[in-house]
């Protein structure tokens, strides 16, 4: 079985990372997901797409794998490119927009 080791991104609803500091470990889907006749829901016949393990560090997350003699993918993380900004920016003389109310 393969799994997919990953850092999670942090959530539209907040802009904190709270969550987004550990790492998780998921198997790939074996059966491809489909939504449900009945309902309408996204249902799989496998279980296995229910399992997420998280872990304080990539290392601990790769030990586990190689123990339970799991075939382990990492994703990287891209990094976070920050853009400073001041709120000063907004009233600046050279500003290359039109300010308004």
């Amino acid at each position: 079985m393969i799994v997919r080791i990953y850092q999670p991104a942090k959530t539209a609803m907040q802009s904190g990372r709270g969550k987004a500091k550990g790492w998780v470990l998921e198997p790939d889907l074996a059966s491809r997901r489909s939504p449900e006749p009945l309902m309408g829901w996204v249902s799989s016949r496998d279980t296995l797409n229910q399992v997420r393990l998280q872990f304080d560090t990539k290392d601990d997350a790769i030990a586990y794998a190689k123990r339970k003699g799991l075939q382990y993918v990492v994703n990287e993380n891209h990094g976070l490119k920050r853009k400073p900004k001041a709120y000063a920016d907004n009233f600046r003389a050279d500003r290359l927009g039109r300010w308004t109310h």
